[in-house]
């Protein structure tokens, strides 16, 4: 799972407030090249907004977001979700992914956060809030005691277009979470095709970056 999101070098993470905005925003995704979407947990129709994503679009790699609890884990795992991430580093929910064999990346910012994650067996973390937390810079620095552990990373939060190409040019990061492809106003206004624009766009961006 890890080498397939890392492919695509960008996630886009949407929180929806009904399955069918979803379902156009998981198309709008697919024309535009980019056939992967992190659903957060943020909102009650996460877990059937993977649910109808996933029987309609088989070829789209689902995962969820912002699951924070055990019992969520397991709505992930039962909608179809293919990964997992969390913003924070919590052991039960780490315990739950492991039982239910979800590739899982819990959300760590500090050394201890690294430390723990990396003692539960994890190799793959979310750098969350990417950019708040000291963005590149930040990144870097835990890299400096930790990068040994051959652990792998995606810094969401505040990652643009602007800064995406000093994330990926670190070697331990594998992909980005990108909240900028669906933004809330875009989908509000119900702008599928500016979507599929954003994630064409980001694409060919993470293409370039990798074929200078």
């Amino acid at each position: 799972m890890l080498n397939e999101l890392r492919e695509y070098g960008v996630v886009p993470v949407i929180a929806v407030e009904t399955p069918e905005i979803g379902l156009h925003i998981c198309e709008a995704l697919l024309e535009g090249g980019l056939p992967v979407a992190e659903i957060t947990f943020r909102t009650m129709a996460a877990a059937e907004t993977i649910s109808q994503a996933a029987k309609r679009f088989p070829e789209l790699i689902l995962g969820a977001g912002t699951v924070l609890t055990r019992d969520q884990m397991m709505q992930a795992v039962d909608a179809g979700a293919k990964f997992a991430v969390a913003p924070g580093c919590n052991p039960h929910v780490i315990e739950a992914a492991k039982a239910c064999g979800m590739f899982f990346g819990p959300g760590v910012c500090t050394p201890s956060d690294i430390e723990r994650a990396a003692e539960l067996g994890c190799k793959f973390m979310k750098f969350f809030p990417a950019e708040a937390s000291g963005g590149v810079k930040m990144l870097k620095a835990l890299l400096g005691p930790y990068g040994h552990l051959g652990i792998s990373f995606c810094p969401t939060g505040g990652v643009t277009t602007s800064n995406l190409a000093d994330y990926l040019a670190i070697p331990q990061v594998a992909f980005v979470g990108g909240t900028w492809i669906a933004p809330k106003d875009v989908v509000k206004a119900g702008d599928w095709k500016v979507i599929s624009q954003k994630a064409s766009e980001a694409l060919a961006a993470v293409r370039a970056l990798r074929n200078a």
